[in-house]
Protein backbone atom coordinates (compact mmCIF):
# COMPACT_ATOMS: atom_id res chain seq x y z
CA UNK A 1 0.00 0.00 0.00
CA UNK A 2 1.80 3.73 -0.86
CA UNK A 3 1.66 5.59 1.94
CA UNK A 4 -0.12 8.76 1.86
CA UNK A 5 1.43 12.22 3.05
CA UNK A 6 -0.50 15.16 3.85
CA UNK A 7 1.87 18.05 3.68
CA UNK A 8 0.18 20.86 5.59
CA UNK A 9 1.27 24.35 4.61
CA UNK A 10 2.38 22.16 0.88
CA UNK A 11 1.85 25.66 -1.02
CA UNK A 12 4.17 27.88 0.58
CA UNK A 13 8.36 26.95 -0.44
CA UNK A 14 9.80 24.46 2.53
CA UNK A 15 6.60 22.40 2.31
CA UNK A 16 6.62 22.65 -1.29
CA UNK A 17 9.83 21.35 -2.00
CA UNK A 18 9.61 18.47 0.28
CA UNK A 19 6.21 17.34 -1.28
CA UNK A 20 7.99 17.47 -4.91
CA UNK A 21 10.84 15.11 -3.72
CA UNK A 22 8.68 12.82 -2.03
CA UNK A 23 5.98 12.82 -4.92
CA UNK A 24 9.03 12.14 -7.12
CA UNK A 25 9.71 8.97 -5.06
CA UNK A 26 6.68 7.72 -5.55
CA UNK A 27 4.51 8.73 -2.19
CA UNK A 28 1.39 9.84 -2.80
CA UNK A 29 0.98 13.34 -1.40
CA UNK A 30 -2.20 15.48 -0.31
CA UNK A 31 -1.06 19.18 -0.03
CA UNK A 32 -2.55 20.73 2.48
CA UNK A 33 -3.92 24.49 2.35
CA UNK A 34 -6.54 26.77 3.99
CA UNK A 35 -7.60 27.54 0.51
CA UNK A 36 -8.55 24.11 -0.84
CA UNK A 37 -8.17 25.76 -4.26
CA UNK A 38 -4.84 26.81 -4.18
CA UNK A 39 -3.99 23.41 -2.90
CA UNK A 40 -5.50 22.31 -5.82
CA UNK A 41 -3.12 24.36 -8.22
CA UNK A 42 0.02 23.64 -6.17
CA UNK A 43 -0.94 19.84 -6.66
CA UNK A 44 -1.75 20.21 -10.42
CA UNK A 45 1.75 22.11 -10.70
CA UNK A 46 4.33 19.35 -9.49
CA UNK A 47 1.84 16.55 -11.57
CA UNK A 48 2.82 18.84 -14.56
CA UNK A 49 6.29 19.03 -13.16
CA UNK A 50 7.08 15.19 -12.48
CA UNK A 51 4.98 13.98 -15.05
CA UNK A 52 2.57 11.94 -12.43
CA UNK A 53 -0.36 12.03 -11.00
CA UNK A 54 0.24 11.02 -7.41
CA UNK A 55 -0.24 14.82 -5.67
CA UNK A 56 -3.20 16.20 -5.33
CA UNK A 57 -4.87 19.54 -2.79
CA UNK A 58 -7.24 19.75 -0.61
CA UNK A 59 -8.21 21.96 2.91
CA UNK A 60 -5.69 21.62 5.85
CA UNK A 61 -8.35 19.27 7.97
CA UNK A 62 -9.61 17.48 4.83
CA UNK A 63 -5.58 16.62 3.87
CA UNK A 64 -4.62 15.56 7.70
CA UNK A 65 -7.34 13.26 7.64
CA UNK A 66 -7.04 11.19 4.56
CA UNK A 67 -3.41 10.95 5.19
CA UNK A 68 -0.85 8.07 7.34
CA UNK A 69 1.35 10.67 7.99
CA UNK A 70 0.88 14.72 8.31
CA UNK A 71 3.66 17.00 7.45
CA UNK A 72 3.29 20.60 9.19
CA UNK A 73 5.10 23.20 7.28
CA UNK A 74 3.90 26.59 8.31
CA UNK A 75 5.15 29.94 9.83
CA UNK A 76 5.51 29.95 13.74
CA UNK A 77 2.92 32.78 13.41
CA UNK A 78 0.33 30.09 12.38
CA UNK A 79 1.41 27.11 14.41
CA UNK A 80 -0.87 27.17 16.82
CA UNK A 81 -4.18 27.69 14.80
CA UNK A 82 -3.26 24.72 12.35
CA UNK A 83 -2.35 22.52 14.69
CA UNK A 84 -6.19 23.29 16.30
CA UNK A 85 -7.38 22.84 12.87
CA UNK A 86 -5.96 19.33 12.36
CA UNK A 87 -6.05 18.28 15.60
CA UNK A 88 -9.02 15.64 15.40
CA UNK A 89 -7.55 14.16 11.92
CA UNK A 90 -4.09 13.73 13.82
CA UNK A 91 -4.58 11.14 16.41
CA UNK A 92 -2.62 8.32 15.92
CA UNK A 93 -1.01 9.38 13.32
CA UNK A 94 2.86 11.00 12.88
CA UNK A 95 2.82 14.29 12.94
CA UNK A 96 6.26 15.85 11.33
CA UNK A 97 6.64 19.46 12.45
CA UNK A 98 8.91 21.54 10.52
CA UNK A 99 8.03 24.49 11.87
CA UNK A 100 11.10 27.00 13.16
CA UNK A 101 10.06 29.53 15.53
CA UNK A 102 11.62 32.86 13.93
CA UNK A 103 10.78 36.41 14.93
CA UNK A 104 7.80 37.37 12.47
CA UNK A 105 9.51 41.19 12.10
CA UNK A 106 12.90 39.78 12.04
CA UNK A 107 13.34 36.24 10.29
CA UNK A 108 16.93 36.45 11.83
CA UNK A 109 16.43 36.13 15.59
CA UNK A 110 14.67 32.70 16.71
CA UNK A 111 12.00 32.93 19.10
CA UNK A 112 11.77 31.33 22.84
CA UNK A 113 8.35 29.12 23.21
CA UNK A 114 7.38 28.70 26.52
CA UNK A 115 6.83 25.11 26.30
CA UNK A 116 10.56 25.04 24.55
CA UNK A 117 10.03 24.02 21.05
CA UNK A 118 7.41 24.09 18.72
CA UNK A 119 7.58 20.35 18.43
CA UNK A 120 6.73 20.09 22.13
CA UNK A 121 3.98 22.78 21.81
CA UNK A 122 2.59 20.69 19.07
CA UNK A 123 2.69 17.34 21.22
CA UNK A 124 0.91 19.80 24.25
CA UNK A 125 -1.73 20.92 21.83
CA UNK A 126 -2.38 17.72 19.58
CA UNK A 127 -2.62 15.44 23.03
CA UNK A 128 -0.23 11.91 23.60
CA UNK A 129 -1.94 10.10 20.56
CA UNK A 130 -0.14 12.28 18.00
CA UNK A 131 3.30 10.83 17.74
CA UNK A 132 5.12 14.48 16.78
CA UNK A 133 8.68 14.21 15.24
CA UNK A 134 10.34 17.48 14.33
CA UNK A 135 12.32 17.50 11.41
CA UNK A 136 13.86 19.19 7.95
CA UNK A 137 13.80 22.81 9.57
CA UNK A 138 17.79 23.56 8.31
CA UNK A 139 17.34 21.96 4.66
CA UNK A 140 16.29 25.06 2.11
CA UNK A 141 13.82 25.15 -0.46
CA UNK A 142 16.58 25.42 -2.90
CA UNK A 143 17.82 22.55 -2.44
CA UNK A 144 14.72 21.21 -2.54
CA UNK A 145 13.40 21.83 -5.57
CA UNK A 146 15.96 20.75 -7.64
CA UNK A 147 15.53 17.25 -8.11
CA UNK A 148 19.37 16.84 -10.04
CA UNK A 149 20.83 17.85 -6.75
CA UNK A 150 22.75 16.01 -4.62
CA UNK A 151 21.86 17.27 -1.08
CA UNK A 152 24.77 18.22 0.79
CA UNK A 153 22.46 18.55 3.90
CA UNK A 154 21.71 16.67 6.94
CA UNK A 155 18.31 16.12 8.84
CA UNK A 156 18.49 16.27 12.42
CA UNK A 157 15.28 14.35 14.27
CA UNK A 158 14.04 15.14 17.44
CA UNK A 159 10.97 12.76 19.06
CA UNK A 160 9.95 10.79 22.18
CA UNK A 161 8.51 7.92 20.02
CA UNK A 162 11.65 6.06 18.48
CA UNK A 163 9.70 4.21 15.83
CA UNK A 164 7.78 7.47 14.53
CA UNK A 165 11.59 8.35 14.04
CA UNK A 166 12.93 5.18 12.42
CA UNK A 167 9.77 6.01 9.53
CA UNK A 168 11.02 10.10 9.75
CA UNK A 169 14.81 8.82 8.76
CA UNK A 170 13.35 6.55 6.17
CA UNK A 171 11.71 9.73 4.15
CA UNK A 172 14.20 11.56 4.64
CA UNK A 173 16.52 8.85 2.73
CA UNK A 174 13.62 8.53 0.34
CA UNK A 175 13.92 12.32 -0.54
CA UNK A 176 17.87 12.18 -0.89
CA UNK A 177 18.57 12.93 2.17
CA UNK A 178 20.94 11.95 5.53
CA UNK A 179 18.85 11.97 8.98
CA UNK A 180 20.03 11.28 11.97
CA UNK A 181 17.91 10.12 15.63
CA UNK A 182 19.14 13.58 17.42
CA UNK A 183 17.17 12.90 20.57
CA UNK A 184 13.93 12.93 22.96
CA UNK A 185 11.56 15.67 21.64
CA UNK A 186 13.17 18.52 24.63
CA UNK A 187 16.23 18.78 21.44
CA UNK A 188 14.38 19.98 18.91
CA UNK A 189 14.65 23.63 19.79
CA UNK A 190 18.29 23.15 19.05
CA UNK A 191 17.17 22.00 15.56
CA UNK A 192 14.62 24.64 15.05
CA UNK A 193 16.66 27.85 16.23
CA UNK A 194 20.02 26.50 13.93
CA UNK A 195 17.43 27.66 11.05
CA UNK A 196 17.81 31.43 12.46
CA UNK A 197 21.65 31.07 12.17
CA UNK A 198 21.63 29.54 8.71
CA UNK A 199 19.57 32.50 7.79
CA UNK A 200 22.39 34.98 9.23
CA UNK A 201 24.60 32.85 7.49
CA UNK A 202 22.95 32.97 4.07
CA UNK A 203 23.17 36.51 4.79
CA UNK A 204 26.22 37.16 5.49
CA UNK A 205 27.46 35.17 2.12
CA UNK A 206 24.36 36.24 0.00
CA UNK A 207 23.60 32.71 -0.79
CA UNK A 208 20.44 30.82 -0.19
CA UNK A 209 21.16 27.23 1.15
CA UNK A 210 23.43 26.82 4.08
CA UNK A 211 23.18 23.57 5.84
CA UNK A 212 24.64 21.64 8.14
CA UNK A 213 26.29 18.12 8.08
CA UNK A 214 26.98 15.64 10.48
CA UNK A 215 30.87 14.28 10.71
CA UNK A 216 32.54 11.48 12.16
CA UNK A 217 29.89 8.91 12.00
CA UNK A 218 29.49 5.86 9.30
CA UNK A 219 28.19 7.02 5.84
CA UNK A 220 24.02 6.90 5.86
Amino acid sequence: MTVKIAVIGGTGKEGKGLALRWAAAGYEIIIGSRDAARAATTANELNATLGKTNTSGLGNADAARAADIVVLSVPYEAHAATLDAIADATQGKILIDVTAPLDPENKRKALRVPEGSAAQAAQLRLGPNARVVAAFQNISYTHLTDLHEELGCDVLVCGNDKEAKKQVIALAKAAGMAAFDAGPSENAVVAEGLTAVLININIAFKIKNAGIRITGVPQQ
